[in-house]
């Protein structure tokens, strides 16, 4: 069995071979390196709050802000591979709109990572990095793939994450994924729609994130430090 630091080192190798990936390999590939930054982003976001709650400058807390800025260079270190994989060699092969959204989208996740820990001029350029990247995904993705295509689902739900938790901005991210919802339903309600199954999953995460933001947004009790926002 296949562990994945062994994927994504394979992931690697292949990317590197100049070939333009399969369904499977895109999975692989994405998968794989997906539970490598995954348990960071968890451990970032655990010392993050224990530090929040420490008094500056006690033992605790300069032990804490130690480990996190441990992981914060381990973060960066995969978030900077992974990206120079997706410019170097996936998205100058991608010769379909699948690719060309699955690498534009996978670009803009992981400029999204580096921004959340990120502060100054660091954050900035990644924050408009992942900006751009998810925006062109989006106009290759509304001409290319159906409203209710899996990908497409995809890309809108981690870039109304980008504009809930980068932006700050939770009407963006309503407005994002309250009209992606709409044009996928009426799709789904009438046609029959290739991965009908990985599409209704999308769209119950949009609707799980847009009823968080709608709370948020009409005065609710939530708090956005206790907010679960999902993303793909």
């Amino acid at each position: 069995m296949i562990v994945p630091a062994d994927m994504v080192e394979f992931m690697k190798q292949l990317a590197r071979m100049d070939v333009d990936m399969s369904a499977e390999e895109r999975l692989l590939f994405s998968v794989g390196f997906k539970k490598t930054i995954g348990a960071r982003r968890a451990s970032w976001r655990i010392l993050e709050s224990l530090e929040q709650k420490e008094t500056a400058g006690e033992q605790a807390g300069v032990t804490i802000n130690g480990y996190k800025k441990k992981v914060e260079d381990e973060l960066r270190a995969v978030c900077n591979e992974v990206l120079s994989i997706i410019a170097i060699h996936c998205l100058p092969l991608a010769n379909s709109g699948e690719n060309v959204v699955f690498f534009y989208k996978m670009k803009g996740d992981y400029y999204r990572y580096l921004a959340e820990f990120s502060t100054g001029t660091e954050k900035k350029a990644a924050t408009d990095q992942s900006l751009m990247a998810y925006q062109h995904a989006m106009v290759v993705a509304s001409s290319e793939l159906s409203p209710a295509h899996q990908f497409r689902l995809g890309l809108v739900l981690n870039f109304s994450v980008f504009f809930y938790e980068i932006m700050n901005s939770p009407e963006r991210a309503s407005q994002v994924a309250k009209q992606a919802l709409d044009e996928a339903t009426a799709e789904i309600n009438s046609a029959d729609v290739e991965g009908y199954k990985d599409s209704m999953l999308m769209m119950q995460l949009l609707k799980e994130n847009l009823a968080l933001w709608t709370s948020e947004l009409s005065g609710g009790e939530t708090s956005k430090d206790d907010d679960v926002v999902m993303e793909g």
